[in-house]
Parts: C-alpha cells; sequence; structure tokens
C-alpha cells in the first residue's frame, strides 16, 4: 500500500504542508481512509504529534452544522523532506518467522467471519482464514454509530477482550492495510507510547493461493 519516498515528498510537497505543520486528516467515510493517512504520515517520519484525525470525519461535521466551504485553498508548493520509519512495518517473512518465536501478537481488523473462514475473501484468489496465533478485533468494533470512536476505557476493554498480550509489541493487520491503521490509531488512544506497526501487505498478501 505504501507509496516509495521521492513520490511521497511530491505529494505532501505539492500540498504545501511543511515538516513542522500540525496536520488534521479527515474523511468521509467514519475515519477509515483518514486513520491510513494519519499511519502513513507517521511512517514517512511526520512528528505522531502533529498529525491528527478529525474523530466522526466530515459526515459528523455537517451533521453539527459547522462551517463548510466550496473555496479551494490558496496552496504554495513547500519542500517536504520524508524519512522512512521501516520498522513501523513488517512484512510476511516477518510474520511467518513470528508464528513460532512469538515475539509480537497480530491482530487482524477483518470482521469474524472471514477471519474465522466461514466466509470467502472478497478479493478473487484468496483463501480464506487468518494469520496463525493471531487475533481479531473488527474495526467497527471500536466506531460509534456517528463514526467517532468509542472511550477509551471500551477501546481498552475491546483490546483486552482478543486475549492477546498487550505487554507484547503489537502488529495490526486486514484486509489490505486500510482498517489496520484504524486499529494501530485506537490503540494509540490508550497508549501513548505505542508507534503504529502495520501488516502491509495484510491478507490481500498472505491469503493468496
Amino acid at each position: 500500500m505504501l507509496t516509495d519516498l521521492n513520490s511521497w515528498e511530491n505529494i505532501v510537497s505539492n500540498m504545501g504542508i511543511k515538516n513542522d505543520d500540525k496536520i488534521i486528516v479527515y474523511d468521509n467515510s467514519d475515519v477509515i481512509s483518514s486513520c491510513r493517512c494519519w499511519y502513513n504520515f507517521i511512517y514517512f517520519g511526520h512528528d505522531h504529534k502533529l498529525i491528527h484525525v478529525l474523530d466522526g470525519g466530515l459526515k459528523k461535521w455537517i451533521k453539527e452544522n459547522k462551517v463548510t466551504t466550496s473555496n479551494q485553498s490558496k496552496i504554495i508548493k513547500s519542500n517536504y523532506n520524508a524519512k522512512e520509519k521501516k520498522e513501523l512495518v513488517i512484512n510476511k517473512q516477518e510474520i511467518d518467522k513470528n508464528i513460532l518465536k512469538k515475539e509480537f501478537d497480530v491482530i487482524d481488523a477483518r470482521n469474524k467471519e472471514r477471519f474465522e473462514g466461514k466466509i470467502p475473501e472478497p478479493r478473487k484468489g484468496l483463501k480464506s482464514g487468518s494469520i496463525e496465533n493471531s487475533f481479531c478485533l473488527p474495526f467497527s468494533d471500536l466506531i460509534n454509530i456517528d463514526g467517532t470512536f468509542i472511550s477509551k476505557d471500551k477501546i481498552l476493554e475491546k483490546f483486552q477482550s482478543t486475549k492477546c498480550d498487550l505487554n507484547k509489541n503489537l502488529i495490526f493487520s486486514c484486509g489490505s492495510g486500510v482498517t489496520a491503521s484504524v486499529l494501530a490509531l485506537a490503540y494509540s488512544l490508550i497508549d501513548n507510547k505505542y508507534m503504529p506497526t502495520i501488516y502491509d501487505g495484510s491478507w490481500s498478501e498472505y491469503g493468496k493461493n
């Protein structure tokens, strides 16, 4: 899912964003896409304290009759410098090794029916099921009806309910690396020292026949 460093620098520079800018990301899909964008910025070295997601996204903003505009922002191209934090991405080889070593726990953001292999995958060419020894926490369990995150106390309860070891490093997976970022952001709300770490290939890579 991740682009290369030079492409990311060009994308962000063309938006006029600087390295020391405070960034608020929002979308129209109940925070799913904005969480992935949040992760991308952190992966490419933006200060994690300066990157945020609008809780509830644009839908909630509009529903509450908050200010919107049809005007386009005037963009002055910047010279954004990115630095990859490669430790925040886990690859398939590391996932396979960990099945035996059990150095970290993998939590899958897909729904339980997909995780348990009870229904076929929506992408062609993928087998059903999940990574051995992984845990399931559907990302939707962490989101309220209005698109906001549930309370921190409830987030902790949800993670504890998976029976994973919260003292271990946590790696998040899903279908394609997007909703895994929802789990990563949610976990960062209850552990401010946690840096989001994703198996970026996720089941779209691991589940190939």
